[in-house]
């Protein structure tokens, strides 16, 4: 049995640049017929987005997702500057102040250090090219993390539906027993109804059997039971088959869903008991693919 992969799904990593420089990516991702990517990078490293994006394109078909990278708010790649010309030029004021007024005191670190100007600190600048390796192999760590939430979710969703499936082939079975005894019931019904409207006037045995067969023939759901069954079948061997499954299995669930309707059109004017449980069987089976297909939608 193989993976499917939910479109839903979330990730994210924490790593650091050469320099000591630390950085984050985050994934998330919902529901899309087509792969929708958005892409954010920090100002100045557009250079990057191309290999991030065909690194999320290996992996990911369909879904919307949104891939984030952010620097972390730290002084790792800050560079200080001591002005020592200047703190130089501070330090010989400060002496000669306390020479011409007698008072002998040291200067103050500190307060020299809060001078203007001494001191300055400035942003190393980043070559994205440089940025490229590290962060491609945080890419590849994210992209794993995404994969193993999607799985998690993909195999849920797998068990909900396989659940779903045996759900409507028990309803397929009832009704294709309720559907067995049907032209017996449908027959009787009618003599009955005939030898009431017509009073004695001379209907043949043959005549009457040939009606209700074209009565019954038409009501009969046969055919679309034995489609609901087959399709309830490769349903399953879809999901099992794994890999991108989504589209396949909507379009199996639309399918049903017409075979539920003619099921539901068929048994409508059938007022026996058989009738109106098939009427009640043909419900059920729309509900439950509704819910299906919701959770269809999601699997990529």
């Amino acid at each position: 049995m193989s993976t499917v992969l939910s479109m839903t799904g979330f990730a994210n990593v924490d790593a650091t640049l050469k320099g000591g420089r630390g950085f984050g990516l985050t994934m998330k991702s919902v529901n899309h017929r087509h792969l929708d990517l958005s892409i954010r990078v920090p100002m100045g490293m557009d250079a990057l987005e191309p290999a991030l994006r065909k690194a999320v394109k290996a992996e990911v078909r369909r879904g919307h997702v949104e891939l984030t990278m952010n620097f972390e708010k730290a002084s790792a790649s800050a560079v200080v500057e001591l002005e020592e010309a200047l703190l130089d030029a501070y330090v010989t004021a400060f002496a000669r102040a306390s020479e011409r007024y007698g008072m002998a005191q040291e200067p103050d670190l500190n307060g020299l250090l809060r001078m203007p100007g001494v001191m300055s600190a400035s942003v190393k600048a980043m070559n994205a090219a440089d940025m490229e390796a590290p962060v491609l192999a945080a890419m590849t760590e994210c992209l794993a993390r995404f994969n193993a939430a999607r799985e998690a979710e993909g195999a849920a969703l797998a068990t909900d539906l396989r659940a779903a499936m045996r759900t409507l082939g028990v309803l397929a079975a009832e009704a294709r027993t309720l559907r067995e005894g049907m032209a017996t019931a449908e027959f009787g019904r009618l003599k009955a109804k005939l030898d009431e409207l017509l009073q004695g006037a001379g209907v043949t045995e043959e005549r009457l059997v040939t009606e209700a067969a074209l009565i019954t023939a038409r009501a009969d759901v046969e055919e679309e039971l034995v489609r609901l069954r087959t399709h309830i079948d490769r349903f399953i061997e879809i999901l099992d088959g794994g890999a991108e499954v989504g589209r396949q299995l909507d379009f199996l669930l639309q399918e049903m869903n017409r075979e539920a309707n003619t099921l539901l059109s068929k048994s409508g004017g059938n007022s026996a008991t058989s009738g109106l449980r098939l009427t009640e069987i043909g419900l059920e089976v729309k509900v439950g693919l509704e819910r299906a297909r919701e959770q269809v939608q999601n699997l990529e």
